[in-house]
């Protein structure tokens, strides 16, 4: 093994310096203030959870889980997503009330990388879950909220794309007849290699009719009518019911007079695997990758015992700073220079100036060798010097 140089860092991890720190604070404030004006309460779960339980729970492949041994032997995890341990947390302690629980969450998650490739191994999600709610007014709240929660960060530019898991795999049941068939198409759509998926799907022995219904799949995005068109390639009616329900989300949406930056793409897949119905997306422009998704998970307290619906949404809080592009400091910072003649006068200006709101520096001339780096570093510099300090200076 090759001795690590004196810098370097875990595979994936980040610093974060203090403009990037300040900013993503003033982003992730402004959505978790957003978020509680919805009425979600807001939680905390440890970054460590047991293999057992919250990490075969989590729908992140096992590879890309950080994994270590406590002093009994039991296997640890760090967290690798935040819908299982708040699923774990509901399922123990807040299920006894009959309201449904809608609960929020701010934190980093943990994935192990297998190169750099640019990808963080930890980063920070905010996001929601509301457990208990069966309806479909509950997933359009879902997308209500992540759209005014967005809005809110200052992202105009971005588009949400909402499928239903249920619709993709009935039409893929009911034409290929097995899982392990249907598995394969799903990763092609997953991975969005949709060349790949049309020379599979030519590859088949399936008649013509039921290849150019896989194949209008990939066709099925858009507005409302890509609802209608899609009943044209599904025969069953557990695969109408999906589309009914998509019809209904669209009303919901209305509703909300929040269509704009929605539209269906009836191909959509999620990694998360424990997804029941419907599912959604976000991208924003300049950003390659989702910046969240969410959906509905009607399965996933069953892990921990409990027989509960739920529906919620994770959003990225690092590819939120990178679709909003460039930022410009909103709360300048004034450095007082005082000499030690003049401490506590300094000390006591900067004390009235902090209750005004402003944010103060305050430094010992004497630790200064450049003056001319305070004045460019700081938005104004004030001056609390003795006069012999000025003779001298």
């Amino acid at each position: 093994m090759a001795k690590l140089f004196m810098f370097e860092k875990p595979l994936g991890m980040r610093d974060m310096l203090p403009h990037l720190y300040e900013r993503k604070n003033t982003v992730r404030l402004l959505m978790e203030e957003e978020i509680k004006k919805w009425g979600y309460q807001f939680i905390q779960t440890p970054m460590l959870e047991y293999y057992e339980t919250v990490g075969s729970a989590s729908a992140i492949l096992d590879q890309q889980l950080f994994k270590l041994l406590d002093q009994q032997g039991h296997t640890l995890v760090l967290r690798p997503d935040m819908t299982a341990p708040i699923a774990r947390v509901a399922a123990s302690r807040l299920l006894h009330k009959g309201l449904p629980q809608r609960l929020a969450y701010s934190g980093s998650v943990f994935r192990a990388q297998q190169r750099e490739g640019g990808r963080p191994a930890e980063f920070e999600q905010i996001g929601v879950e509301c457990i208990g709610d069966e309806t479909i007014s509950a997933d359009g709240e879902m997308i209500a909220l992540m759209i005014s929660t967005l809005q809110t960060a200052g992202l105009s530019n971005f588009r949400i794309s909402i499928g239903h898991i249920g619709f993709v795999n009935e039409l893929f049941t009911q034409i290929l007849g097995t899982e392990e068939r249907a598995e394969t198409l799903r990763r092609f759509l997953y991975e969005k290699n949709y060349v790949g998926y049309r020379e599979h799907v030519k590859s088949l022995l399936l008649s013509s009719i039921d290849k150019q219904r896989l194949l209008r799949l990939l066709d099925l995005q858009g507005g409302q009518e890509t609802i209608i068109e899609a009943y044209n390639i599904i025969e069953n009616e557990r695969g109408k019911e999906s589309l009914e329900q998509l019809t209904e989300l669209w009303n919901v949406m209305k509703d909300y007079d929040m269509t704009e930056n929605i539209h269906f793409d009836l191909s959509l897949i999620s990694h998360m695997n424990y997804y029941t119905s419907v599912l959604f997306e976000v991208y924003a422009g300049n950003v390659g990758f989702p910046i969240g998704n969410g959906g509905r998970y009607d399965c996933l307290l069953k892990k921990f015992g409990k027989e509960t619906v739920a529906t919620g949404f994770a959003l990225r809080i690092d590819r939120i700073l990178e679709a909003l592009g460039e930022w410009r400091k909103d709360s300048p910072v004034h450095c007082i220079l005082f000499s030690d003649e003049r401490r506590k006068e300094a000390f006591n200006k900067a004390a009235k100036e902090r209750e005004n709101g402003k944010r103060i520096v305050l430094q010992n001339i004497n630790g200064v060798k450049n003056i001319d780096d305070c004045t460019n570093e700081f938005s104004d510099v004030s001056f609390l010097i003795g006069k012999g300090e000025k003779e001298q200076r």
